[in-house]
């Protein structure tokens, strides 16, 4: 079955690089906007579940103006369309760390993981999709692509800093890396200096827990086959 990545992250797309899978990639742009008291766990489904609701509308955006029969992987049959985030957790199990906003942001979030173990977690949709008539009584070339099931997994890894200085956070701000990034660092580059230790899956903090994804893949495209 092919498979859709509806992301934007490069560290995302080198991973299942790595894996050998081929994909197609579409990004989606969506309210990343954690609710008043809202728990980590329900924010991060809900925010994997919103970026395959916006990437479903977008995929139907383009099939109006394109062959709904023509040889490409995504206009036949089914696909499976891969969602995800990453966030970073503190210890009390309720602050929920994004993307720092700007530089008093990054330093707040690095202050609280500063010499402590937080938490990253990452969720992982996998949504069916399949390509349907509009209307039974309609041209067949009118199709759009429906939501037929969903599987998401949550995935933790306990990651240990060294205890940060104002000189090290101030230089790591200005390399311009930690901008994008949940809890405004990545482990995959200068900010694996601050990393002590982890505990769990490395892939998962650099944003996609690789086996276990492909995981997901397997058993979507297995039910699938049912």
């Amino acid at each position: 079955m092919d498979i859709i990545l509806a992301s934007g992250s490069p560290r995302r797309r080198e991973l299942l690089n790595r894996a050998q899978l081929k994909f197609t990639v579409i990004s989606v742009d969506i309210d990343e906007t954690p609710y008043q008291d809202e728990s980590p766990k329900n924010y991060i489904a809900r925010m994997v579940a919103a970026k395959a609701e916006a990437a479903t509308a977008a995929l139907n955006s383009q099939l109006k103006n394109s062959d709904p029969y023509a040889s490409t992987s995504l206009t036949s049959g089914s696909v499976i369309l891969l969602t995800s985030d990453t966030i970073g957790v503190l210890p009390d199990g309720k602050t929920v760390l994004v993307k720092p906003s700007d530089r008093a942001d990054a330093y707040r979030m690095w202050q609280q993981m500063s010499d402590s173990t937080h938490e990253v977690w990452t969720a992982v949709q996998a949504t069916q999709l399949s390509l349907q008539p509009t209307h039974c009584d309609k041209p067949a070339t009118e199709h759009v692509w429906q939501m037929i099931k969903q599987q998401h997994i949550i995935e933790r890894t306990e990651v240990t800093f060294v205890a940060l200085t104002q000189e090290m956070m101030s230089e790591y701000w200005d390399s311009g890396e930690p901008a994008d990034k949940a809890g405004g660092y990545g482990i995959q580059g200068l900010g694996a200096a601050w990393v002590s230790r982890i505990n769990g899956s490395y892939t998962n903090v650099v944003g996609l827990p690789l086996a276990q994804t492909l995981a997901l893949i397997k058993q979507m495209s297995n039910d699938a086959c049912d």
